[in-house]
């Protein structure tokens, strides 16, 4: 098979773990947040992995980069994270080349995501490459291949209605709390945690509950403000949190920590309380199941409940699968294209060099010699043999790593560098 690689010995590869075999608590485990992130990147920087692109988001932990071995990619992941390699071993998928393509396509375009459509995560992938890009750890391959997946994404979401109904966690929280919490609209909600899980539920809260005793807590106070002043709703500080708990009928935690931030010891209260975890690590001890008066909840549980526009939706996974054929047809294209380019580029070097030699020849031999017109013949005949060997090469049913080693010996282009 062909090797995706751009420098010699690398290959590309997709390593991660996802809701599908890891529950929270394992996802937990792998979670990496900004820190843990950037810590990540300096040591794949000092061990000269040539580029890397990192995504962790409730329901997903994936590195898509080049190396001579996966486990060059794993061991980055663990020793950021409080993960572990036989932990890994046992929920983890490993996809090498077109594979690891494929599932970059599949992930960004809402196909594997935890809830069908889900396009939250392509804006995780370009967050993402951007701090690739920041570390030198972006190579073009990467990019070109983050920009074709975002083309897809962008594609699927404006061509097909996969994202009808309710597409995301924040979403379908506020639709469980509809589901069964009767007259909502004057129970007091304490939204917890102000990040971009919290933003959308909030946005959602408002739009759909009407309900108007929505309370925010962030650590950073200002943050959960800016979002407070488009809706106008009340901001309490963290101080006041164990408080505002008790005051609640529901509670909202997404605060995206790597410890629980909420257990039973802050809840003094006998009123019914339905606590909704949408945090991975977990944000809420399990110990808060002992207190009779409380529900909870989990982002996992949530993405399980039956949703009335599912099977709608997935009516639209054919035209998806397609647009994304489609758009990795392209990207394959090209990436055949960057593999035989500096090949074409040295024979045409070389069938120039057999011009400039020939046209001196002809000048010293010929009195009427036409100067211009052999330039225009001679250039001509240059392209369209070049053109020819482009256009072989391009075709599906010849092997091109065997085509480019003989063109290579035939005109002596280089020495044989096999899977390079």
């Amino acid at each position: 098979m062909q090797k995706y690689n751009i420098s010699r010995s690398n290959y590309f590869y997709a390593i991660g773990l996802s809701y599908k075999k890891a529950d929270a608590d394992i996802r937990g485990h792998f979670s990496l947040d900004e820190d843990s992130k950037l810590a990540l990147m300096n040591q794949a920087k000092k061990n000269d992995i040539e580029s890397l692109v990192v995504t962790s988001t409730c329901n997903r932990t994936e590195i898509y980069g080049f190396a001579q071995h996966p486990f060059q990619l794993i061991q980055l992941l663990c020793d950021n994270t409080r993960g572990t390699v036989e932990e890994f071993q046992k929920v983890a998928y490993v996809y090498k080349n077109k594979d690891a393509i494929a599932h970059m396509f599949r992930v960004g375009s809402g196909l594997d995501s935890q809830i069908l459509g889900d396009f939250e995560i392509i804006s995780q992938l370009k967050k993402s490459a951007k701090l690739s890009r920041e570390f030198g750890l972006l190579n073009h391959f990467s990019e070109r291949l983050v920009n074709a997946v975002i083309q897809a994404s962008k594609r699927i979401k404006t061509e097909t209605d996969i994202s009808s109904g309710a597409t995301s966690v924040s979403f379908a929280s506020v639709q469980y709390i509809l589901n069964t919490i009767e007259d909502v609209s004057n129970k007091n909600i304490l939204l917890f945690g102000t990040g971009k899980i919290g933003r959308n539920t909030c946005e959602n809260l408002v739009k759909h509950t009407k309900n108007e005793q929505i309370t925010l807590i962030n650590r950073t106070k200002n943050k959960a403000e800016q979002i407070a002043g488009k809706f106008n709703l009340v901001v309490k500080d963290y101080a006041n949190l164990q408080e505002e708990i008790n005051a609640s009928n529901i509670l909202i935690v997404a605060t995206g920590a790597q410890r629980p931030t909420i257990d039973k010891h802050l809840i003094n209260t006998n009123k019914p309380l339905l606590i909704l975890d949408l945090s991975i690590p977990k944000n809420v001890d399990e110990n808060v199941n002992e207190l009779e008066n409380v529900s909870l909840v989990h982002l996992d549980h949530l993405s399980k409940l039956t949703d009335q526009t599912l099977e709608e939706r997935k009516k639209h996974i054919p035209l998806a699968e397609s647009i994304i054929e489609d758009v990795n047809t392209e990207f394959n294209d090209w990436l055949e294209t960057r593999k035989f380019a500096p090949t074409i580029k040295a024979l045409k070097l070389k069938l120039n060099d057999f011009k400039v030699a020939e046209l001196d020849t002809q000048r010293k031999k010929l009195s009427d010699f036409n100067e211009q017109q052999a330039e225009i013949i001679s250039n001509n005949i240059i392209q369209k043999i070049t053109n020819h060997f482009a256009h072989h090469l391009k075709d599906d049913n010849i092997s091109t790593d065997e085509s480019l080693e003989l063109i290579k010996k035939v005109f002596q282009l280089e020495p044989s560098t096999k899977n390079v």
